[in-house]
């Protein structure tokens, strides 16, 4: 008898596990326990295997032989070189996107963003995806929506966890989306370019930092 497809159920598994390396419920460079992350979701531990080769797959999972799975902890210099590929590609995002975008769907980013402040409804990456998928690039797209995507949202989470730095990141996405919807290419493009360059050193910082207490720290990583 053929096996029942698995793939839906994975799916959410990995959304699960997901959410809680956002949250820092799973910190960075703390393990997978795949029997405790089964358990606490009442699933097989099949499942739960095979969505934690989905984040290996990703670059978010490492497994070295005879260890569990553990998050992926990039070094301040490794992260500081994603960002700057990040800078290169998105500001040719941008770019191509306030040329491209259609009318009515700048127009619908820009009220969704407007409203998100207050009721949440869209996440302050989805601009940056929704500007990748209306830049016109298909190869753009694919890097940012699907092969850096997860990284990327892990990191820009880590970011935003300096204090003022989501209030500033929520000004710099709507002067951006201002200059997108006056056809400004250059003005969206220097914007971005800054918004990008302070989420970079905000982390590099926040790194460094957490770099300074990793030794009385790395006894205690909280494994799940």
């Amino acid at each position: 008898m053929q096996e029942p497809d698995q793939t839906p159920l994975v799916n959410q598994i990995f959304d699960k596990i997901f959410a809680l390396l956002i949250a820092g419920e799973i910190p960075l460079g703390g393990t997978l326990n795949e029997a405790a992350l089964a358990e606490r979701f009442s699933v097989s531990r099949g499942p739960v295997r095979e969505a934690i080769k989905m984040f290996q797959g990703r670059g978010l999972v490492v497994r070295e032989p005879y260890l569990k799975a553990r998050v992926v902890e990039l070094s301040p210099s490794d992260m500081v070189e994603i960002f700057q590929l990040r800078e290169a590609v998105e500001c040719m995002s941008i770019r191509l996107a306030t040329k491209n975008m259609p009318d009515a769907e700048l127009d619908t980013l820009l009220s969704e963003f407007s409203r998100s402040r207050t009721d949440h409804t869209v996440d302050a990456l989805d601009i940056h995806v929704r500007i990748a998928k209306g830049c016109g690039n298909v190869r753009i797209q694919t890097l940012l929506c699907d092969e850096l995507y997860h990284l990327l949202r892990l990191y820009r989470a880590r970011s935003g966890e300096k204090p003022g730095r989501r209030e500033n990141a929520y000004a710099e996405h709507w002067q951006m989306l201002r200059a997108m919807k006056a056809r400004d290419a250059e003005l969206a493009e220097s914007l971005m370019r800054t918004h990008i360059q302070r989420a970079t050193n905000s982390l590099e910082k926040l790194l460094l930092s957490d770099g300074s207490t990793e030794t009385s720290d790395s006894g205690s990583r909280k494994a799940v």
